[in-house]
């Protein structure tokens, strides 16, 4: 049975960077009260990529997946699978992948999107990675591309200055030494309410709340409770110590939730990636990012293990451990 092996990523952000100082001066306009000081010490960020609102996921995907192709040394002709980690598609259909699939030119193989926010491409590394053990997929581009700022309520200032556009993504390629070594997914429905954008498309009227609503309090708990207990059921299914991990690579959601796990997990501050201070909140784009500023400084090498961790609306976590 092959292995999903990593062998090159890519990320995009949009141009449009905003600072908190810049969101700050928009939302007081607004008479919405904030500051750099008061985003920076709750979360850790500073800036945020906003995309142009004719800017698209699926263009966001499609370029993020040409510099993972270019990084690998392949062409887009070889990939036989496209899996894309979204919450905001283009269209309700045809899916994302497919509409990535075209601008690459390169038809034929398997295309689809996966649905787990913020958790989203972990649950479409570990898909991808389903597919190539099985011998369904020799060459595999798993994407993770969001727009979020199209569905945030940027006069709740709870929400709109926590996240940001991008998009992430890896080539996988069925390989006969170790890639991906375990892979661990859950999932609980009834905490749909902590954290969603409820509204839908009907009838072509936009029914229900269409913008994405959250309970800071209740996620951080749920957050950092299932990632702590996740970490150590994929090392343990991989008969690997949390010593042996040499990078943590988590959902960038919030840098108190990131500092608290990786003190859970007895993993040091220079082992952990983060990039939530530069991206924001970047939903299923952010681990792929994240992953692909470490690996492109240097810091992730050839040899390492990394463990990489999502959790999001659903409410969905999971645990991706890879061979480097």
């Amino acid at each position: 049975m092959p292995y999903a092996k990593i062998i090159g990523s890519g990320g995009y952000l949009p141009p449009r960077i905003v600072s908190n100082d810049d969101l700050a001066a928009d939302l007081a306009s607004r008479h919405i009260e904030t500051s750099d000081t008061w985003i920076r010490e709750r979360t850790g960020i500073r800036q945020r990529h906003i995309a142009d609102a004719d800017m698209t996921t699926s263009q966001l995907a499609t370029w993020a997946a040409q510099a993972a192709l270019e990084n690998a040394g392949i062409e887009a002709a070889e990939v036989d699978l496209i899996i894309v980690a979204t919450s905001t598609p283009d269209f309700v259909f045809p899916s994302t992948a497919c509409l990535v699939q075209a601008n690459l030119n390169a038809p034929g193989g398997a295309a689809f999107d996966v649905q787990a926010v913020c958790s989203g491409f972990v649950y479409a590394l570990a898909t991808a990675d389903a597919f190539i053990r099985a011998g369904r997929s020799k060459t595999a581009l798993v994407i993770g591309a969001e727009v979020f700022s199209s569905i945030l309520d940027w006069s709740d200032r709870g929400t709109c200055v926590l996240f940001g556009d991008g998009a992430g993504a890896v080539v996988l390629r069925a390989s006969e030494e170790p890639g991906i070594i375990a892979a661990q997914l859950n999932a609980d429905g009834r905490q749909m309410g902590i954290l969603c954008a409820a509204g839908n498309v009907s009838h072509g009227k936009v029914v229900g709340d269409p913008f994405l609503r959250m309970d800071g309090q209740a996620v951080f708990k749920l957050a950092v409770t299932s990632l702590t207990k996740s970490a150590h059921d994929v090392c343990d299914q991989a008969g690997v110590s949390l010593d042996d991990v040499n990078w943590l690579v988590p959902h960038q959601a919030n840098v108190r939730i990131i500092n608290f796990l990786g003190r859970r997990l007895g993993i040091g501050d220079d082992r952990v990636v983060i990039t939530v201070d530069q991206h924001a909140n970047t939903s299923a784009a952010s681990v792929p990012l994240a992953f692909d500023v470490a690996r492109r400084d240097g810091r992730i090498k050839a040899g390492d293990t990394v463990l990489m961790q999502g959790v999001g609306g659903g409410f969905t976590w999971g645990s991706i451990l890879v061979k480097i």
